[in-house]
Parts: C-alpha cells; structure tokens; sequence
C-alpha cells in the first residue's frame, strides 16, 4: 500500500496546492452530524439497523445482499433511487453498495456460516466500539474505511493495484468546476468504470460532491445527469492524499484505524478515540473438514496446532496425488480480503508451515479453495463443517471418510478424455 501512495505522489506532486486560508476555515469550521457534511453516518446507521438481530442471508459465493432485500433497504436511505432492472444485483444500487464496502471493510459485520448457509451479521464487540464514538469519530473512521482498508474484492470484483483515494483524485480531475453533464445515460459509463458507481456514491455522502438523479429508462440502471464538486471535497481530497502520501501505514495486514488521525487534529480535535477491531484468537480443537473436487469428496481430520502444510498433503494423499508440485490455500478475512497461504518454496509469505490450521480466518461454514499444480491447475473446495472439542487420540491429520473416485492426476494419450474429471 505504501508503494501505492509513493506512486501517487509521483504522479500528483505538481498538482497538490497547499489549502487556502477559506478551505482551512471550513475544515475548522465544519460540524459533523448523522446529517452534514454528508449524510454517511445516517445511511451506515440504517444498515446496521437492518441487519438488526440476526443479520441477513447472503449470496454463497462472493457473500453479497441478495435481491429479495435490495428494494427494501434501498427505499429506506436518504438517496433512494429508481431503477428498471428485471433482476438488480446489489452492484445496481450504488449507495447500498458503497455502504456494504465500509460494513465489511470496517470489521463491524463479517460473514458467518450458519448450517450450509452465508449470513452477514453483526459483530458484537466491534459494534460496542462503535457506538462509544462521537460522530466526528465515526465519520473519519468510516473514511478510513473506505479510502485506506477498502477493496474491491469485498464487492466480489477482482483486486486491483489502484486504492479507492487514486480513482476518487482521478475522477476529481475530470470534474470541472462547473459540474459534469451527462445528457445521455450511455455518457456516464466512464465513471461507472472509474472511479466506479459505489465510489461515487460516497463521495455524495460524505458530502465531496452533489449528484443529480436523472429519470431511469427501461432496462438501465441509475441515471446520473450531472455530478458537482463541493467546497468539502475540494478541500479534502488533496489534503488527504499528501496525507496517505506521508503517512507510515505501517502493516497493512492488520487493520487498525487512526491512521490519519494525527494530521486532522488541527481541524478536528474531537477525533479522539477509533474503531477497535477484535484480533483473531488461536482456536483449539479437532478441526473437520470436506474437501471435494469434481464428483469426489473426502472428511479429514486434523488438530488445530498442526501447520496447514500438513492438511495440503494429506489432501493429496487422500486423492492419490504426489507431492511433487508447489500449491497454495486462499481463503477470506473477516473484512472480506483474500488471504494467499502458499507452499514452504514459494516466494511470498505467509507459508503453510508457518500458519497454524487453528490461525486460519475460518469459522464452521467457511470455506478455501486449494489449488495445488499451476500447470494443471487442480482446484480443491476446502469447506470446514466443524471444530470439534481436542482429543489427545487424534494427533496427526486423518482421513474419516471417502466418497467417490478421485480424478486422476496425470492423463495419458492412451487414455480416453473424461471432461468431469477437469
């Protein structure tokens, strides 16, 4: 992350003014309420309330709100909008999708197993943390959110090298001072590429810039006719980027908020306190996975003080494979980021004989994928069922049970092709 910024300060240094003395007094100036300068804290709090007792049930792949929730939760935001979609996706409502990215990038909801079954739900003692801050508290630790923890894999899109604060600058730019026009719906496809709907519906609010909502047309999604920037914005976003330019974010695999918190005194003393996330605690146990691939599947066993490189060959001995090729585990985080455990020769940490089955981000639900051979490119569905008390009988990894017959690892001309076997 910090290459990112240095980066962008390569590319943004002849164009980063310092504040005027009219922007300086509006920082100090500024109130902060569930209403102003935007209205974020009033819409995250009508999220929160939604997911009020039992969190809702989401999508099994890439764990989003589901359409049956879509129009309901969209109507009860201060910027509802009007599409036609036959079947919206939680991407068509922009506000609800930028929403969900603070949610999860925030740690205050994760996504839990319940039976076969994904629920997003609310964390207990993150959202006791969150109710102790002040609004100017949770307004920038919101911020931070989005514009330093936020990924676009939390939206089920692929990770890129460009930070949500590069792609707000770079729209900015494009944003002049009289406003952008779009007189057709086909002229807003840009920003809805970069810096992306949902990144647009945040800078409305947080209160960067104003949106004017045009009439939606049959199969479209929002319409947007015109995009104006603000005072705030103005303000805010180059400070902000000399701000991540400088800061030492530190390691950015652990998630701490407050980053930013030291630069903004001057203009926010009330930022005094943030956001704590729990950290994950080891797990002890005798951990129960299935691990399947094509129409096979087998149930291991394996205690949690054992590395994962021991469930990475015992998976290829439940499936008669050899050893002779590197592999990797990727898994989720709570904050919906993707975790890339690798083979003990492979370049990049973190390695599988130095991570614990029982450190995995792994709750019973929770699943990885093993790909194992990057010529072949064998896939595991990796789903852990259960965590079962520890048993000192059980010492070593195990296999429980086997279904069906494993595919084969090489295939030789002789042989005849069997495309489930890919």
């Amino acid at each position: 992350m910090e290459d990112l910024f240095a980066r962008m300060g390569d590319i943004f240094k002849p164009e980063l003014p310092a504040l005027t003395e009219s922007q300086k007094q509006l920082l100090q100036e500024i109130s902060i309420d569930e209403n102003q300068p935007g209205t974020i804290l009033r819409d995250f709090q009508t999220l929160i309330d939604f997911l009020q007792p039992k969190g809702v049930e989401v999508s099994s792949v890439n764990n989003l709100l589901p359409l049956k929730v879509l129009s309901e939760l969209n109507s009860r935001l201060s910027h509802p909008i009007d599409i036609q979609l036959k079947r919206p996706v939680q991407k068509s409502y922009p506000y609800i999708n930028g929403l969900y990215l603070l949610l999860r990038s925030s740690g205050i909801a994760q996504v839990k197993g319940q039976g076969k079954k994904q629920s997003l739900v609310l964390d207990a003692d993150a959202l006791a943390s969150w109710s102790r801050l002040n609004p100017t508290e949770r307004y920038f630790n919101l911020l931070e959110a989005w514009l330093i923890w936020g990924n676009n894999e939390i939206l089920g899109e692929h990770s890129d090298s460009f930070g949500n604060l590069f792609k707000c600058i770079q729209c900015w730019k494009r944003i002049p001072d009289k406003g952008a026009k779009f007189a057709k719906y086909e002229e807003q496809h840009d920003i809805s590429y970069f810096p992306g709907l949902h990144n647009v519906a945040l800078l409305d609010l947080f209160g960067f810039l104003s949106i004017k909502q045009g009439k939606s047309q049959a199969g479209k999604g929002w319409r947007i006719t015109s995009l104006q920037r603000l005072p705030l914005g103005d303000a805010m976003l180059p400070l902000l980027l000399q701000i991540a330019i400088k800061a030492d974010l530190g390691d950015d695999e652990n998630v701490n908020f407050g980053k930013w918190q030291s630069q903004f005194k001057l203009f926010f003393p009330e930022w005094q306190h943030n956001l704590i996330i729990p950290h994950q605690e080891f797990t002890d146990g005798i951990y129960i996975f299935k691990v399947s691939i094509s129409k096979a599947w087998r149930r291991i066993a394996i205690p949690a003080k054992k590395p994962l490189s021991w469930l990475a060959e015992i998976i290829l001995d439940a499936f008669d494979f050899d050893y002779d090729h590197l592999y990797e585990f990727n898994c989720k985080d709570r904050f919906g980021r993707t975790i890339k455990i690798g083979h003990p020769y492979m370049e990049d940490p973190p390695f599988a004989d130095q991570v614990k089955i029982g450190d995995l981000p792994l709750e019973p639900g929770g699943k990885m994928t093993y790909i194992y051979d990057f010529g072949d490119n064998w896939q595991f569905d990796v789903q852990l069922e259960a965590i079962n008390p520890p048993d000192s009988k059980i010492k070593k990894a195990k296999i429980v049970e086997i279904h069906g017959e494993a595919p084969k690892q090489y295939w030789s001309e002789d042989e005849e092709w069997d495309e489930d076997e890919e």
